[in-house]
């Protein structure tokens, strides 16, 4: 194992005392410093989603693209935003509105149906902010679809070699967060071409606190 979950933790304990004091909740953040990647090639820029183990603590917008039976499940729910089919192809066709709800909104989900539709309308705003909707089927429970993307983390590498992501909150049990991190960094070596040789540093950090080294066994 590349990051013992014992020695996350004891950083994550450093970070909580760094907290305390302020007035409001801090996230806690994972920051991956890559090396030998040659960020001119695309397949080396890193895109995805993660399932964490545990959720985040906090509140987190979903926008759903549905229709029928769905749809209506989903104002029980009282999902953020509910799209139909009509509504997400007009909006697209609204850069402005469309930009702006892809930047809102944390997670996207889709009927199964309409991912086509989805991925031609709305991918060009999606796509790059790694948003792209997960699709529900009809027999998937939508109760059980938001509390996963609850879980959900979108991870991406852009013009510098550096992931940054949140994995949790002060408020969260300091094992939780553990789990988390060691969840995305284990994904991140995987999606690496040389794997664990690709990252040169690690660190977590609250909002307003200093930054904490994870020491990382090769």
């Amino acid at each position: 194992m590349s990051f013992e979950l014992n020695d996350i933790i004891n950083v994550v304990d450093e970070i909580k005392k760094s907290c305390e004091g302020k007035n409001f909740t801090q996230s806690i953040e994972l920051i991956v410093n890559l090396r030998d990647i040659d960020l001119r090639r695309p397949e080396n820029r890193i895109t995805g989603t993660l399932e964490l183990p545990n959720a985040l603590n906090k509140p987190i917008k979903v926008c759903l693209f549905a229709t029928g039976e769905l749809y209506m499940k989903a104002r029980d729910l009282k999902i953020d935003l509910i799209l139909d089919k009509d509504e997400l192809t007009k909006l697209a066709g609204d850069k402005r509105q469309a930009k702006k709800i892809s930047k809102n909104y944390d997670v996207f989900l889709s009927e199964a149906s309409l991912m086509p539709l989805v991925g031609r309308t709305w991918g060009v705003y999606l796509g790059p902010r790694g948003k792209m909707p997960t699709p529900i089927p009809p027999t998937l429970d939508l109760t059980n679809a938001i509390e996963r993307a609850k879980r959900t983390v979108n991870i991406r590498v852009r013009n510098q070699p550096l992931i940054q992501l949140r994995v949790g909150t002060q408020s969260m049990d300091t094992k939780q967060i553990a789990e988390n991190v060691q969840a995305a960094l284990n994904w991140i070596i995987g999606k690496l071409p040389k794997g664990l040789t690709n990252i040169r540093s690690v660190y977590l950090k609250g909002t307003m606190t200093p930054s904490f080294k994870l020491t990382i066994k090769r």
